[in-house]
């Protein structure tokens, strides 16, 4: 009985069963060990449950799944009215920051202010989405329409950098890198743009698709040189 009441005390203080008999009964192992290793999954579990109730707390505060996301994110995106941020806008978030990591995804949160602010570049994006959608399995990939939108997405992309140029958005980019620790995460990754990400997302693409978005890239980087 007194063996079954010490058994409880180790218990209720977390100690496993096996734990137990090596340390306690067997005297197998140093019972130094055990606690040390006891302490050790305590704190990880005390971490844990931090992590888990400021989550809880950011989304109760910002009231939908954009309090999921890391506060890297959120915080860039929080002061926009409840509803301009889409669905779909969530999603893309969410997979960029499960490849390329907090920082990535709040550079990309920059397209989707500007698109939450400007209706004009929200109705361009939402047409050449359409676009994209037709170019399934029955486009070849080298149909002129190919190469037509793509022209179409690197003018749009590059109306999406000069009107978050002009609302100051790059700088806070720049702010973003100069307090994140990039080189822990892939710096490299972190600085692509948005339109680069999106062509390294884990999706069943068309070849006509995966032609259009390699050719809109290839546009990019072509102005980008241009420019240097």
């Amino acid at each position: 009985m007194i063996r079954l009441l010490w058994i409880r005390k180790m218990s209720e203080a977390g100690i496993s069963l096996d734990d137990m008999r090596a340390a306690f009964v067997d005297e197998a192992r140093d019972v130094e060990d055990v606690l040390g290793r006891l302490e050790e999954t305590m704190a990880a579990q005390e971490a844990d449950i931090k992590r888990q109730r400021a989550a809880v707390q950011r989304l109760r505060i910002v009231g939908s799944p954009l309090g999921l996301l890391s506060p890297l994110v959120a915080d860039r995106l929080s002061h926009l009215p409840s509803g301009a941020l889409r669905p779909s806008d969530l999603d893309s978030l969410l997979v960029t920051e499960r490849i390329f990591g907090p920082l990535g995804a709040a550079l990309q949160a920059g397209v989707f202010i500007v698109l939450a602010t400007h209706p004009g570049l929200r109705a361009e994006a939402d047409r050449l989405d359409a676009a994209d959608a037709a170019l399934d399995d029955t486009v070849d990939p080298h149909d002129p329409r190919v190469e037509e939108l793509a022209a179409q997405h690197c003018a749009h992309h590059k109306a999406l950098l000069q009107a978050i140029e002009a609302g100051g958005l790059d700088v806070a980019e720049e702010k973003l890198f100069e307090t994140y620790d990039a080189g822990a995460n892939g710096e490299e990754d972190a600085r692509m743009s948005a339109f680069e990400t999106v062509t390294k997302m884990p999706y069943g693409l068309s070849a006509a698709r995966t032609r259009c978005m390699e050719l809109t890239v290839r546009l990019l980087a072509g102005d980008l040189s241009a420019g240097n």
